[in-house]
């Protein structure tokens, strides 16, 4: 099959890559793996020209954010190809380091991951406060499908807009406040690091 083919789409796990034993030299080969390089991904399939790319669950729905990265020797007429087919499950960018598609596998290829643990937090509290859990969890869904909607059409930078929510000296400021006094960036931070820490560990096991 790839002999026949132009475009090589690797999709295991990266534990799995080793076991991968493919000549795509000429071949377009992009690659949705977490942790593998450029470099190994060429080694081993004797292919020049390499995309790695961190897609999310968000596809099946045609939301994900794909940052992907490609070799210097992808030619444009194939940069276009991958941001089309990227394009065709959600919305899509080239980075210019591929590092940064290392960085990316927390920040962006977790998707839903994060906003659930958010819902779930939320859940939690006002079901300890005796608000009834169907009530509870229908509400917190709520709150961060309508805000993806309002970030959608949003504009300026995030930071603005939260700066916004505390300048009101409201209910959401108090919140806000007490969640960064809790040590919420510091929380986030450490999630991203240990995503990009696992994905190493992964790739090199």
């Amino acid at each position: 099959m790839v002999e026949r083919s132009d475009v090589v789409v690797l999709s295991v796990r990266p534990e799995q890559f080793p076991g991968v034993h493919i000549d795509a030299g000429g071949k377009l080969v992009i690659s949705v793996m977490a942790g593998v390089s450029a470099q190994v991904i060429s080694a081993q399939t004797r292919a020049t020209k390499v995309v790695r790319s961190i897609p999310n669950a968000a596809a099946v729905v045609r939301r994900s954010f794909t940052p992907w990265f490609a070799t210097t020797t992808v030619s444009p007429e194939d940069k276009q190809l991958v941001q089309m087919l990227f394009e065709a499950c959600g919305d899509a960018a080239e980075v210019p380091l591929e590092s940064h598609v290392d960085y990316c596998v927390g920040m962006t290829g977790s998707g839903a991951a994060f906003p659930a643990l958010l819902v779930e937090a939320m859940i939690a509290h006002a079901v300890a406060q005796g608000v009834p859990r169907a009530f509870a969890e229908r509400a917190a869904r709520g709150v961060v499908t309508g805000a993806s909607q309002l970030f959608a059409g949003a504009e300026g930078d995030t930071a603005q807009i939260v700066q916004a929510m505390i300048g009101y000296r409201g209910t959401t400021a108090a919140a806000l406040q007490a969640m960064l006094a809790a040590g919420f960036m510091d929380a986030v931070a450490e999630g991203l690091e240990a995503a990009s820490a696992k994905a190493a560990a992964m790739a090199s096991s």
